[in-house]
């Protein structure tokens, strides 16, 4: 199969196109390449013939013409995004421009595509979003985010990937594109742009640096490790119903402070401070403006339907994390000067 990845320079992007190309699919590689996205990433499959890629942005509809024109993939999977709530805070019109906008182009790109290749029935236009879609959950663990859980977002990113979602399953109804969606859980894992909060975590503790955690910690998220979901979304793309949207959990909720925890934990025994622990460098702060107390997933339909559930606990995903930051310091220190890396965003409202 040949797949159009947008954002595959970016954290979860990178590790759709790193396995893609493992399983021997064909992959067009789309990105803008703003501060957040990084080619190394990608680099360990960039020499590889299966491999191309476009420096095109997503608001450029004639880039994007070009590029299904030259390329004639068999699926897209669009995950190219504004994705950082702090960052949506402070600057919402990036996310409005990327995330609804790009994505009207990008359906009106693919859409044109597929006509004029004769409306192909194999052909899929597999948009990525999120769960935090759905808005906040109560602290009830028997109540989950199904596919069929109400809309209601409550920051400008979360409201911008709702509303690329309602456009992508509009154009499905309105004008018969053959869609599937995802919405994930929290992902973290290699390649994370430390401005989240697991590398921000690891990273400061490093550093000697506080741990920072918003308002008292009891915010839950259900975590989902990034080389589980690149494997639910070539599925999804490759035997997912047509017009179905599928809920990609981790099963591992756990909220922020008891995260930050496992993880001094996990430093503590792998890279041991001279005295006392990490733990000792946490430090709370303002909480951030309008944060949702709960999210997590039911997985239900995509374990039923396709037979995917998650590989790893969040306790074995957060050491493969650890480590692979402990052993990849070149490229998390050429991103440390980025625009807004270290510092605390999302607070002037």
């Amino acid at each position: 199969m040949k797949l159009l990845v947008t954002g595959g320079a970016g954290f979860i992007g990178s590790a759709v196109v790193r396995l893609a190309i493992s399983r021997g699919h064909d992959v067009i590689n789309v990105d803008a390449l703003t501060y957040a996205a990084c080619l190394d990433n990608v680099a360990s499959v960039a020499d590889s013939p299966l491999y191309a890629f476009e420096q095109v942005d997503i608001r450029d509809r004639a880039g994007l013409d070009q590029v299904f024109s030259h390329h004639k993939p068999d699926a897209v999977m669009h995950l190219a995004a504004e994705s950082h709530v702090d960052r949506s805070i402070d600057g919402p019109g990036d996310f409005i421009e990327t995330n609804i906008t790009g994505t009207f182009n990008m359906l009106e790109a693919a859409r044109k595509y597929w006509i004029e290749a004769g409306k192909p029935k194999d052909f899929r236009f597999h948009h990525i979003s999120t769960d935090e879609v759905f808005g906040s959950l109560p602290a009830d663990k028997s109540v989950q985010f199904t596919e069929d859980t109400p809309y209601d977002p409550r920051s400008p990113y979360s409201a911008s990937k709702a509303s690329s979602d309602h456009l992508v399953r509009a154009w499905h109804e309105t004008y018969g594109l053959p869609v599937v969606l995802t919405n994930c859980s929290n992902n973290y894992g290699p390649y994370h742009f430390p401005e989240k909060l697991i590398p921000v975590i690891i990273l400061n503790a490093l550093a000697g640096k506080p741990l920072p955690i918003y308002g008292d910690g009891s915010n839950i998220r259900d975590w989902l490790y990034v080389e589980d979901h690149a494997d639910a979304l070539l599925l999804v793309v490759e035997k997912g119903k047509i017009g179905r949207s599928y809920n990609i959990g981790g099963e591992n909720e756990r909220s922020n402070l008891e995260l930050v925890q496992t993880l001094c934990a996990i430093l503590d025994e792998t890279r041991p401070k001279d005295t006392g622990s990490y733990a000792d460098q946490i430090t709370f702060v303002t909480d951030r403006p309008g944060h949702d107390a709960r999210y997590a997933i039911d997985p239900t339909r995509i374990r039923e339907e396709l037979g995917w559930r998650p590989s790893v606990t969040v306790e074995q995903g957060l050491r493969q994390t650890v480590e692979w930051y402990l052993g990849n310091e070149d490229w998390w220190r050429a991103l440390q000067d980025r625009h807004g890396v270290g510092e605390r965003l999302g607070v002037k409202v």
